[in-house]
C-alpha cells in the first residue's frame, strides 16, 4: 500500500497520529477534502467490502476444511488468500472506516503503524498465494505425471510456508526506510512511494510485475495446451483436461484477472511518480483515490468467484448457509423448505 507523495507538513505522521488528535469535524463536513456525498460512497464501499470480505473468506475456509472433494494441495494456497484478505477486514479496514468517519486519524501512532503494516502483509501475501496457486495449477495440468509428488501433502504446506515467509521477508524492509505515513487523501496509513523513487521502482516491480509475469507465463502454457487438446492436436499420450479441472483452472484465472485489474492502476501510478516525479502532479487525485479503494475492494471479490464458478464451492456454501438457518430457524423453515430441512438435517 503505497501513497503517491507524503502528506502536507500540517499532516506529517507525528501530528495525525498524536493520541486524541483529530484533524477535523467528521464525516458531515463540507469543507473537508471531498464532498459529503464522496465521503459516504466511500464509507459505503469500505463497509460492504469488510462485510463481504469476512463472511466470503471465512466461507472459503469453512468451505475446504468440511468439503472432501476441496481438501486438495491447490486449495491450500486459497485457503493461504482467504487469511490474507481476511487480515484488512479485521483491523486496517475499520480503522480506515474511523478516519473516514472522523476525517482523520484518532486511533493514534502505534494503530497507524500497525494497519499499514499489516495492509502490505495482506497485499503481498495475496499476490505471492495467487503465484503459488498459478503454479500449482500449471503443474497439475501441464505436469500431471509429476504432480502428487511436487504437491504431496508436506511439500505444500512448505509451499505455503514459503510464501508466508517470502511476505515477511518482502515487508520487512519498509520498517526500515521510514516511509510509513498517513494519506489523507485515502484515511489511509500506507507507504509513501516519495520517500525513495529506487526503493519504490524494485517495490513494484519485485511485489507486482514479477508475479505478474510469473502467473501470465503459467496460466498462457495452460491455455496453450487446453486449446491443443480441444482442436485434438495432441496425441492421446499427452495430457487431457477434463472438464471440472478447467473450470477449476477457470476460476483461478478468474482470481488473478480481478487482482490484476484491481491493483494495476495503483501499481502504475505509484510506477510513473517514482521514474518521472514531475507527473505526479498530473495526477488527478479522483484516480488516486479510486485506485486506492479499487485495491481494497478486491479482497472481498475472491469468495464471490468461487461461489459462482466453482460447483463444490457453491454447493458447500449453501450448505453451510442453510446448516445455520435451519439451526437459527428451525420452524419457520420447515413451513417453507421441508424437503431441505430433512435433506442438511441428515
Amino acid at each position: 500500500m503505497y501513497a503517491k507523495q507524503p502528506p502536507p507538513p500540517g499532516e506529517s505522521l507525528h501530528i495525525c497520529c498524536t493520541p486524541g488528535h483529530i484533524l477535523s469535524a467528521g464525516l458531515g463536513r463540507e469543507d473537508g477534502l471531498y464532498p459529503t456525498w464522496v465521503v459516504i460512497m466511500l464509507a459505503v464501499i469500505l463497509i460492504v467490502t469488510i462485510i463481504v470480505d469476512i463472511l466470503g473468506n471465512l466461507l472459503v475456509i469453512v468451505s475446504v476444511f468440511k468439503n472432501k472433494n476441496l481438501r486438495k494441495a491447490g486449495n491450500a494456497f486459497v485457503v493461504s488468500l482467504a487469511i490474507a484478505d481476511l487480515l484488512v477486514a479485521f483491523y486496517p479496514y475499520p480503522l480506515v472506516l474511523i478516519a473516514i468517519f472522523h476525517d482523520g486519524w484518532v486511533m493514534g501512532h502505534l494503530h497507524c503503524q500497525v494497519s499499514g503494516f499489516l495492509m502490505g502483509i495482506s497485499v503481498i501475501g495475496s499476490i505471492f498465494n495467487i503465484t503459488g496457486i498459478a503454479i500449482n495449477r500449471y503443474c497439475y495440468i501441464c505436469h500431471s505425471l509429476k504432480y502428487d509428488k511436487l504437491f504431496s501433502g508436506a511439500n505444500t504446506m512448505c509451499y505455503v510456508g514459503l510464501v508466508w515467509a517470502l511476505t515477511l521477508l518482502a515487508i520487512v524492509p519498509n520498517l526500515f526506510v521510514e516511509s510509513l505515513q498517513y494519506d489523507p487523501r485515502v484515511y489511509s496509513c500506507t507507504f509513501a512511494q516519495s520517500v525513495s523513487a529506487l526503493y519504490t521502482i524494485a517495490v513494484v516491480v519485485i511485489h507486482f510485475f514479477l508475479p505478474i509475469t510469473i502467473v501470465s507465463y503459467c496460466y498462457l502454457r495452460i491455455w496453450v495446451l487446453v486449446i491443443q487438446v480441444r482442436r485434438r492436436v495432441k496425441p492421446d499420450t499427452q495430457p487431457k483436461v477434463k472438464s471440472h479441472d478447467f473450470w477449476n483452472f477457470l476460476t483461478m484465472f478468474m482470481v488473478f484477472v480481478l487482482f490484476a485489474v484491481c491493483w494495476a492502476p495503483l501499481n502504475f501510478i505509484g510506477f510513473t511518480v517514482a521514474v518521472q516525479p514531475t507527473l505526479g502532479s498530473l495526477i488527478p487525485e479522483w484516480l488516486f483515490t479510486a485506485s486506492y479503494f479499487l485495491a481494497y475492494f478486491n479482497s472481498c471479490l475472491n469468495a464471490v468467484v468461487y461461489g459462482a464458478m466453482n460447483h463444490n464451492f457453491r454447493k458447500e456454501y449453501k450448505r453451510i448457509i442453510l446448516t445455520h438457518l435451519i439451526q437459527a430457524w428451525p420452524c419457520k423453515l420447515s413451513l417453507y423448505f421441508p424437503q431441505k430441512i430433512l435433506t442438511y438435517q441428515k
